[in-house]
């Protein structure tokens, strides 16, 4: 568990800022160590690297957890729950960025594959993507929570044991809070709106 906080919390966007583009990416954007910060200050190149690596950071710990954990799996459920946090916990309060680390996106989709493979991961982004581009809510934070809010029906489809809403819950909790000053802004639909104006 503590292994997979230490991985979570590398801020490998932040270094690649630093070491690669000469750049404190924290200066750009949204001011967040994180790949988004990358894609502005060095493109799409070295943002899909950024990109790559903090989902690895949450993918890996947890693929190994669960294919390697054997009956403590069943005998100790709880440490499945800390070991899929830890990642998320880690990127999001990083120590080697004094606790302000990322908003924990990318780790999350890292995490979940790690969990259930593809499918979380794919109806997150497919409601990302609906958030995003078709209804165009804005502030960001309030895609990123609907992206959150799909998983439980998944967890429901598929019969998910008990540890995986724990999961959830606290993955959710760490977002929400990541995004708190999105949030406390009322959500609104650009893309409705549009539509309106256009008479559609």
């Amino acid at each position: 568990m503590m292994a997979a906080f230490l991985i979570g919390a590398l801020p490998f966007s932040y270094w690649l800022g630093c070491l690669v583009l000469r750049q404190d990416i924290r200066t750009v954007g949204d001011r967040n160590p994180g790949a988004v910060n990358v894609f502005r200050s060095g493109g799409r190149g070295w943002g899909w690297v950024a990109l790559c690596l903090d989902y690895a950071k949450g993918f890996l710990p947890v693929l190994w957890w669960q294919t390697h954990a054997g009956g403590l799996l069943e005998m100790h459920p709880l440490l499945t729950v800390g070991t899929a946090l830890a990642p998320v916990v880690g990127h999001a309060f990083s120590p080697f960025l004094l606790g302000r680390g990322g908003k924990a996106v990318t780790v999350t989709f890292g995490i979940w594959s790690g969990l259930t493979l593809w499918v979380a991961p794919v109806v997150m982004g497919i409601a990302l993507a609906l958030g995003h581009v078709a209804l165009r809510l804005r502030p960001h934070g309030w895609t990123v929570l609907l992206g959150l809010l799909v998983i439980p029906p998944t967890l429901l489809v598929l019969h998910a044991p008990n540890e995986l809403w724990w999961v959830w819950l606290g993955n959710t909790a760490v977002v929400i809070f990541k995004h708190r000053d999105d949030l406390r802004q009322r959500p609104h639909w650009a893309g409705l709106a549009t539509s309106r104006r256009d008479g559609t």
